[in-house]
This record gives structure tokens, sequence and C-alpha cells, in this order.
């Protein structure tokens, strides 16, 4: 089954907020990640110091169907972080196929920000806003 979880983006305070949201709505993390932890990426610049400590992803699981998910944005990377702009939508089809169908209607007449590829963390990703200003992740798992 597709489902659609919200995936939020912060300052360099990512954990505080999540462990915040994790000591109200209860649970605990299903996976917490920084960008230190992160393989090189080809065509990306050496990290400073500074940003290898931030969040590169952070899953807290609300139910069987949902999933408060985030990350500090790189200062070098991404456009500054206002209010507005702080939050994707993210679809986790079944399939490549649903995948590949989703970004591409989705992303018709947006801005592709990452192409479906295949990620480092085992999933089949891609990142865009669409025509309206929204902001959309496709994330198949892999495993």
């Amino acid at each position: 089954m597709t489902t659609v979880n919200i995936y939020l983006s912060f300052n360099g305070n990512c954990l505080e907020a999540f462990n915040f949201y994790k000591s109200v709505l209860g649970g605990e993390f299903s996976y917490v990640g920084t960008f230190g932890e992160m393989p090189p990426q080809e065509g990306m610049p050496p990290l400073p110091e500074s940003e290898k400590s931030k969040i590169m992803h952070i899953s807290l699981p609300i139910s069987s169907e949902t999933i408060l998910m985030g990350s500090d944005v790189l200062e070098f990377m991404g456009p500054e972080i206002i209010q507005g702009n702080n939050f994707s939508i993210n679809i986790s089809p079944d399939s490549k196929e649903e995948a590949d169908r989703l970004f591409a209607g989705l992303s018709e007449g947006g801005t592709i920000v990452m192409p479906l590829e295949f990620a480092f963390w085992g999933a089949y990703y891609g990142m865009f806003t669409d025509k309206f200003g929204i902001n959309w992740m496709i994330n198949m798992e892999l495993n």
C-alpha cells in the first residue's frame, strides 16, 4: 500500500525538535542518522566538521501507517529554511513502476530537485517541487 507522510526540515535543531515530538507523541525512533555517517557522494564537497553532527534523516513512527520524518538542511546545500518551505510530502510507493508514475505525474510543470535514482540507504528516491510550489519526495524502500 502506498503511504503518504510529512517530512520536516530544520536549521540544525532537528534532533531537539524530534526529541520533543517523541516526548509528546511517544514511540521510539526507527532511524537516526547524521550527515557525518553518510558515505562520500560523487560531486559533493567534503562536509565541514560543523555539519557532520546534523541530522541527515530521522524517523518517528506515529502509527502503523504514519511516520513523522525530518532532517537538518546543510547551509551550503539547500535553500534557507523559512516557515512555509520547511516541509515536504513523502510518498512511499510499493513498486518502482508506481514510483516512476507518481514522480512523472506530480513533477510535471514543476522543478526536479533530485531525479529518481537508487540511493545509498536502500531506496529508489527522488525530490521535486510541483508547479504549485509544494515540495515532494518519492521514497520506495528496496528491502
